[in-house]
């Protein structure tokens, strides 16, 4: 799940408003609580990350970028056939906005498996 906005990434990040409005959005769609305890292996949040594409096909970026693990939500595990065991999806909030691989967006900030992530500078 990705949101999409013409606001600033910088100061949607780092505002605290900015963060209860898109937990309180985002937890109306899917219809439940984003969970807030961090779990204690977890990239803690302010962690900075590159997003890396899929190196098995396109996706689900359209290219590498930066951004920061965001405290909107805790890292939550995947569900889903295609997980790695014990895998974890984390909200980022993107430098720059960033459309995905089939050319959506532009989005702020989205909910990415960490297998997309790499330690950033």
């Amino acid at each position: 799940m990705a949101a999409s906005s013409s606001a600033s990434p910088s100061s949607a990040s780092s505002s605290g408003a900015a963060n209860i409005c898109d937990r309180s959005a985002v937890e109306r769609l899917t219809g439940r609580a984003l969970p807030q305890e961090w779990p204690s292996a977890a990239l803690p949040a302010g962690s900075r990350v590159v997003v890396v594409r899929d190196p098995s096909g396109d996706g689900p970026w359209l290219e590498e970028f930066l951004g920061t693990i965001d405290g909107m939500g805790a890292p939550e595990p995947v569900e889903h056939p295609r997980a790695r065991a014990g895998e974890l999806a984390y909200w980022v909030a993107f430098d720059e906005p960033q459309y995905d691989g089939d050319g959506d967006g532009p989005y702020r900030k989205a909910l990415i498996w960490d297998r997309y992530l790499r330690p950033g500078p």
